[in-house]
């Protein structure tokens, strides 16, 4: 008997029912080992099915709403910079720059020395009074020469006249041939005069533009003088350097009164303030589905809990390799694959006011690209 019983309660212990029970008996609850009902162990098998499907549910979920945003930490914000040059050679009289000063549009930067300019003004207006004078001398010649082609003319016809009376008066015998050569001698002196007159005329008309009634300032001359004398009066203005906008004044420390500039050499550098953006890097892999006038959020490294406001203004050209001083020349020796980069500009919707932003700060940047992957894209057919 306790051999049977023994054998009841090894086999209870290993959840096998016994024969009689497996016969038809009254069955009776089978524990586990430790007394435990089958249930709980059923239970327990379930709760480890359970988690590698919700593991697998939530890879898909992540999978299909991670297509939807691109990232990239490969970010900066940008600002333009200006380089700040003199337009005309001179010396600096006057410097009003520091290094890292705010200034405004307009403010005055330096002066160069004006008075080589200045003197060049006073001989411009000097030549342009003396181009309407000449002008003047002009209309006055032509005037003259008309009247001198209108006293030959009469001299002109008034010997034709003569030359017929005194062909009269030879044939009815009153005067002599000799008159007559005579009279038809200074005929032709005076055609010859009367031919010069005309040219001379001409010749003045052609000297005041051909337009006797042109006005002085008209006069081909006086423009020239007058351009002259704009581009000398253009010349001091520029001896004077303005801000051309609103920034910020860089590498200027070694600027001082007292140095020679050359036209068009850089003095300094000013970062434009008003006029910036976000250059993001992203891989091309990156870009299938990034669109100009799509909305991102920007986060500043400086600022790493404030989320800016942006939204994609362009996308480049051409990936930063394409343009770079040497670029890749892949038909040449071994070839690599490298996952190239191609910059995305993003302009931010509001700057805050008590955001000091630099250009060259790191930035991270997100772009939702409204895309969204589906089930079937799973399904290899």
């Amino acid at each position: 008997m306790n051999a049977v019983t023994k054998a009841e309660r090894d086999a209870a212990n290993a959840g096998i029912a016994p024969a009689a029970e497996a016969a038809g008996a009254t069955p009776r609850m089978v524990r586990g080992r430790g007394g435990r009902p089958a249930s709980r162990r059923l239970g327990r098998l379930a709760m480890m099915a359970l988690v590698p499907v919700a593991m697998l549910a939530g890879g898909v979920i992540y999978w299909i709403v991670s297509g939807r945003y691109e990232e990239t930490e490969n970010a900066s914000f940008r600002q333009a910079h200006i380089a700040v040059a003199a337009e005309v050679s001179g010396r600096v009289v006057a410097s009003s720059v520091r290094d890292n000063e705010t200034v405004k549009a307009g403010q005055e930067l330096f002066r160069i020395d004006p008075e080589t300019y200045r003197i060049a003004l006073a001989q411009a207006d000097a030549a342009l009074a003396q181009a309407r004078l000449n002008v003047e001398q002009l209309r006055a010649a032509y005037k003259q020469a008309v009247a001198q082609e209108q006293a030959a003319q009469d001299e002109a016809d008034y010997l034709e006249v003569e030359l017929k009376r005194q062909i009269g008066l030879a044939q009815k015998g009153v005067t002599t041939e000799t008159a007559t050569q005579d009279a038809r001698h200074e005929l032709t002196k005076a055609q010859d005069q009367l031919l010069s007159a005309k040219q001379a005329v001409e010749s003045a008309r052609a000297a005041i533009a051909g337009n006797p009634d042109l006005p002085t300032d008209q006069h081909p001359n006086v423009m020239a003088a007058l351009a002259a004398r704009e581009k000398a009066a253009y010349n001091l203005s520029l001896a004077t350097v303005s801000a051309p906008a609103a920034g910020i004044i860089y590498q200027a420390s070694s600027f001082k009164p007292g140095q020679f500039v050359s036209a068009g050499a850089t003095q300094f550098t000013l970062v434009e303030t008003s006029d910036h953006w976000i250059e993001a890097n992203f891989k091309e892999s990156q870009l299938t589905h990034i669109k100009t006038g799509q909305k991102a959020e920007v986060t500043i490294d400086t600022y790493p809990g404030r989320t800016l406001s942006a939204t994609v203004s362009a996308i480049g050209a051409g990936t930063g390799a394409e343009f770079s001083l040497l670029p890749a020349q892949n038909a040449t020796g071994n070839w690599v694959k490298v996952t190239q980069r191609i910059p995305v500009w993003l302009k931010l919707d509001e700057t805050p006011a008590d955001l000091t932003l630099r250009t060259g700060m790191s930035a991270s940047v997100s772009v939702d690209t409204n895309f969204r992957r589906k089930l079937s894209d799973l399904l290899p057919f």
